[in-house]
């Protein structure tokens, strides 16, 4: 059995809550031999519901590590969670990755709050011999499974708030897009928000951002236009990609993806801030 330690800012939040079932259901369908044996939090009390990691740990069955290197030691893979804190991202690698040598990591979107911290965090990888990879669980939605290099896309998404939740449309675009955007810039609106991109070739993307969205694509590729409702169970998708990357090491993407993904949220999120600029990246 190969043992897996989460590393939380507060380990008591929802992918903390729903990865374990889902990890056992996945080596369950596909043959997979993993259990979350260890879990260590930089904070002991969770923001969302008051609960102790002690207190979280006896609810799943867990064994609560007193240190991150404690937990990098007991196990053989490492999740990085905080997915509505990616400011710590950078923090929780610090106290992890040199005790972690040579060790796979996933680390849970949104990957970090900006490209800058981006680009340390893999530095720190590279310097400790760590190999993970990062993403929104978007990524794995099997309704864009086969567009790549589309000459058009537009996307649609909800949830809490724009700056955490536009990840999952970034991620997208880039999947289905490329990586070599030259601007983007962000309206607001009375409902939303509303992201114009640009790429190097002159191709378009944009972006739709309200509360009560349901992801969405419409993607042009080959001359035609396809509406794309997303709907499949992208996150168990997530998940077996995380472990078949935990079994072999390899992912079908490379971190110029994932420092595309960061900088085009880190350019929405501040033309957002400064009345609709075109940024850059």
């Amino acid at each position: 059995m190969k043992t897996i330690g989460f590393v939380d800012y507060y380990i008591s939040e929802w992918h903390a809550d729903n990865y374990p079932a889902w990890i056992k259901e996945t080596c369950e369908k596909c043959g997979f031999d993993y259990k979350l044996a260890y879990a260590w939090a930089l904070k002991d009390v969770s923001e969302v519901d008051g609960l102790t990691t002690a207190e979280w740990c006896k609810k799943f069955g867990v064994e609560k590590c007193e240190t991150a290197k404690e937990l990098c030691e007991k196990s053989d893979y490492i999740v990085i969670l905080a997915p509505s804190d990616p400011e710590k991202h950078l923090e929780l690698a610090k106290a992890t990755f040199p005790y972690a040598a040579g060790k796979r990591f996933y680390i849970d979107k949104t990957f970090a709050p900006d490209l800058k911290t981006a680009k340390e965090i893999y530095a720190l990888a590279e310097k400790y011999g760590i190999n993970f990879f990062s993403t929104s669980a978007l990524r794995y939605a099997d309704e864009i499974e086969n567009y790549r290099r589309c000459e058009r896309a537009e996307s649609f998404g909800g949830g809490g708030n724009f700056d955490e939740y536009i990840i999952h449309q970034a991620e997208m675009i880039v999947k289905t897009m490329g990586t070599d955007i030259r601007r983007a810039k962000t309206t607001n609106t009375e409902k939303g928000n509303d992201c114009m991109i640009v790429f190097s070739d002159g191709r378009t993307a944009e972006m739709h951002y309200n509360c009560g969205f349901g992801f969405k694509m419409i993607l042009t590729a080959n001359g035609k236009e396809n509406e794309i409702e997303i709907r499949s169970d992208f996150f168990k998708n997530l998940i077996k990609n995380i472990l078949a990357f935990f079994e072999n090491g390899q992912v079908d993407f490379d971190e110029t993806q994932t420092l595309a993904v960061m900088a085009l949220r880190e350019a929405v999120i501040r033309s957002k801030n400064e009345n609709g600029e075109w940024i850059e990246l």
